[in-house]
């Protein structure tokens, strides 16, 4: 098995990107939000961290996280959220018609990719980079004409804290191409 390195900054934001297995499209889907969200409550309550950004597309999920001061354990935070929604929505799942076994001797479920990628946060401007590109990433994928069209985004929460105007987003991209994380 390969070894993967991965930055540890004790205490670091890190920008992640999450693929379903095949790019299956149920993100989105509301019984599958639902059950996203529990766990990552339940996660947070042993194993704390801030989610300070997010998006969830059909088929993946980008978003910054912050680690309380000393911890860098976010691969065991990725671990738990993808079994315990894997484990709670695979009959959801299986019934609609998404994952199939594709190992039976392993009992796996392809709910997920295996891996995630992972961006360590370096400063200001790349935190703002990365929210800037997480909030814009379904007008960047054609899902929708303006940013605040997609309700599965905390681009609405920045709008109710002030951070951002509610049409935020017009040409944002225009100034700099850069992506990030696929």
């Amino acid at each position: 098995m390969s070894e993967y390195r991965r930055a540890r900054i004790p205490g670091g934001t890190y920008f992640f990107t999450v693929v379903t297995h095949a790019r299956q499209s149920f993100l989105t889907n509301p019984r599958c939000q639902s059950i996203l969200a529990d766990v990552i409550r339940e996660v947070q309550v042993t194993h704390p961290f801030t989610m300070d950004a997010w998006v969830y597309l059909p088929d993946h999920w980008h978003c910054v996280w912050t680690l309380p001061v000393g911890d860098t354990d976010y691969s065991k935070r990725w671990g738990l959220i993808k079994a315990r929604f894997s484990q709670q929505a695979k009959p959801f799942l299986q019934s609609a018609g998404f994952c199939p076994d594709v190992s039976l001797r392993k009992r796996e479920v392809a709910i997920w990719q295996r891996r995630f990628w992972e961006h360590v946060i370096r400063d200001h401007a790349d935190l703002q980079n990365h929210l800037d590109y997480i909030h814009d990433n379904s007008v960047k994928h054609g899902i929708v004409e303006r940013v605040q069209d997609w309700p599965h985004s905390s681009f609405h929460r920045c709008i109710a804290q002030g951070m951002n105007d509610v049409d935020w987003g017009e040409n944002v991209w225009l100034a700099d191409s850069t992506t990030f994380g696929e």
